[in-house]
């Protein structure tokens, strides 16, 4: 998932609590009603903003109509709005017939029963399920039900760095462990200039960064039965380590702590921070003005040794999905246009504009995505990521813990002690969240 707000716990209860009940999805009154030949489509924005992407996607839209008949009605939706209006949809039964979400969404959403499930029937009028790589579909829903999405874009964090700014500080080489980027990011961190950038108020970029040091702590913050565990010296140890980078390590600039989506690729492209920990970000930097000769990007840190499994996850699987209102009136053309946005030649066309990795093995294969970024991203994800806990109350999961470590780096720009008492302190408060 690319940077999303989740939403409020009260509202994810109620949208579970209708789907209960039997309603949910649907179509706007401006969608499929008007005609079968009509299609209400609600886009992630992917790009560098809003218009950049009907840019992009208005061509597509274009093409998918001349082939089919089928006119598609484009919103791109920003996404700190995009989950809460997905919510709001499955309880009104007024929303799109196609849409995106993120990933880590897929099993709170699935939850609402909302969403048409795609089991081997679905999956075979869109060319079969082993199309797609299998990390990409273990994220798009609860393990042994039908996934509740389609992989669309694949994408894996990665650590990118200014290679001007590692020459002006004598640094070599991209840090491979995490001892070496904070002695990498105590060099630069002077006169203005900071080794790494965060998004304190970036409450699902909190959360991917810390899952991902829980798992190199041994920690998945949910037992085998789907309960939280935030409290465990894993994860507490995991949360510590990503503030202290300001608290202790002095590598993050205090006014980090407030910083909402993208604010650190901003100070990244202007040449005030060394390092940034981001999903593909080829296509914003190129917006600021930053040339691919500027930047480097290489794996994510691991404790000691190379990136792998287990504790050596150095990235959550990432990615955005594609997904069908269960109740929409043109279930067959909504199908038409999931198997169209997938086919190999919109998967190379789409992923290579975005800088994402197509989930689609014979995507890969096309030149482009062994550009040197994007390796670093395909090897990540094929050899050391892991997806973020497939739960139904995921969504609360982002909110609550994401809001706990958002706390704690207005402790740290305080200068506020961060221990790992008031750490556990924190979760503590977000793991009771998740029991009300």
């Amino acid at each position: 998932m690319r940077h999303v707000r989740a939403a409020s716990t009260a509202t994810l209860a109620l949208a579970i609590a209708v789907a209960a009940t039997g309603c949910g999805g649907g179509t706007t009154s401006g969608g499929s009603n008007e005609s079968p030949k009509t299609l209400t489509y609600w886009a992630s924005n992917q790009g560098p903003s809003i218009e950049a992407d009907k840019e992009i996607l208005t061509p597509e839209l274009k093409k998918f109509e001349k082939e089919t008949g089928i006119k598609v009605k484009l919103e791109v939706v920003p996404w700190a709005d995009l989950l809460n209006r997905i919510l709001a949809a499955t309880s009104s039964g007024q929303g799109p017939d196609v849409l995106n979400i993120g990933n880590t969404w897929s099993a709170s959403l699935q939850a609402t029963g909302a969403l048409l499930p795609w089991d081997e029937k679905n999956f075979e009028a869109i060319g079969g399920r082993d199309r797609f790589v299998d990390s990409a579909v273990a994220s798009a829903g609860k393990e042994g039900e039908p996934p509740a999405a389609v992989p669309l874009y694949s994408l894996a964090y990665a650590l990118y760095y200014n290679k001007k700014m590692f020459a002006e500080a004598g640094v070599e080489k991209p840090p491979a462990t995490w001892d070496e980027l904070v002695a990498a990011g105590k060099k630069i961190s002077k006169d203005g200039k900071w080794g790494l950038g965060a998004e304190g108020g970036n409450l699902s970029n909190n959360i991917h960064q810390t899952f991902v040091l829980g798992q190199q702590h041994g920690a998945d913050f949910f037992d085998q039965d789907g309960k939280a565990t935030f409290t465990s010296d894993g994860a507490v140890a995991a949360v510590k380590q990503y503030v202290d980078f300001m608290a202790k390590d002095k590598i993050i600039a205090p006014g980090n702590a407030e910083y909402a989506q993208n604010q650190s690729l901003t100070d990244f492209a202007k040449g005030k921070t060394a390092m940034v920990l981001w999903q593909a970000a080829a296509s914003t930097f190129a917006a600021q003005g930053m040339k691919p000769e500027d930047w480097g990007a290489a794996p994510v840190p691991v404790p000691a040794g190379a990136p792998g499994a287990g504790k050596q996850t150095n990235s959550m699987v990432a990615g955005i999905n594609m997904a069908v209102f269960k109740n929409t009136k043109n279930i067959d053309g909504a199908k038409k246009f999931v198997k169209f946005m997938t086919s190999d030649a919109e998967q190379k066309l789409l992923n290579k504009t975005y800088g994402s990795i197509p989930p689609v093995k014979a995507a890969q294969a096309d030149a482009a995505f062994g550009a040197p970024d994007l390796k670093v991203l395909r090897d990540t994800l094929a050899t050391s990521a892991a997806p973020l806990p497939q739960v139904p109350n995921e969504s609360q999961f982002e909110t609550a813990v994401g809001t706990a470590v958002k706390e704690l780096w207005a402790d740290a720009a305080a200068g506020r002690p961060v221990t790992e008492e008031s750490v556990k302190a924190r979760l503590e408060k977000a793991q009771q969240t998740m029991q009300q």
